[in-house]
């Protein structure tokens, strides 16, 4: 079996708690993140073997389906996602800059996963919905043509769900712009 790395996000603070605990409870899984997120919102991001982040989540929107807005399941996610959600990319060179944003917390890790898979690029940070009324953003870096690449696979793939908010890619960025986003 395979990492995985799953998601919930529930339109109350008081259901997406008792979701988390739930979940915590179903399997065995670790709870990377659970926290309330604006508008009062409630996401708990969870991981562990891809069958108890199945089990954990499925219970999770079988017990709180009418406070559910999204979830997730992914199996085998990249690596780079986890030091992404905390923040902790140390970033030296940024030759191209890929950002893309949704209107959902959700949708940005799979876009992420999207993304780190179909080019070489390097997570720079997910902003799950923290401060941003609900919407997450994740920003990229790598050569011009693979952030491009992988900025237009994930926004294709996230686009069906109507998730898809924004996105840019700027070639080579001035220094101070680094230095203020990183």
């Amino acid at each position: 079996m395979k990492k995985a790395i799953g998601m919930i996000e529930c339109k109350t603070v008081s259901s997406g708690i008792m979701a988390t605990d739930m979940m915590a409870k179903t399997a065995l899984i670790d709870i990377i993140e659970a926290q309330t997120v604006c508008p009062g919102k409630y996401i708990a991001v969870i991981s562990g073997e891809l069958s108890a982040v199945k089990a954990a989540i499925d219970a999770a929107k079988a017990s709180f389906a009418e406070h559910l807005i999204s979830s997730f399941v992914l199996g085998n996610p990249d690596e780079a996602i986890f030091p992404a959600i905390y923040g902790g990319t140390d970033i030296i060179n940024i030759n191209a800059l890929g950002i893309l944003e949704t209107y959902d917390a959700a949708s940005i890790i799979v876009a992420a996963d999207v993304a780190a898979k179909t080019a070489l690029v390097e997570l720079i940070e997910l902003r799950i919905a923290r401060g941003m009324c609900g919407k997450s953003y994740l920003m990229l870096t790598g050569e011009v043509a693979a952030v491009t690449a992988a900025i237009e696979r994930a926004k294709a793939h996230i686009g069906d769900d109507g998730m898809y908010l924004d996105s840019s890619v700027i070639a080579r960025p001035d220094e101070k712009t680094c230095r203020a986003i990183l």
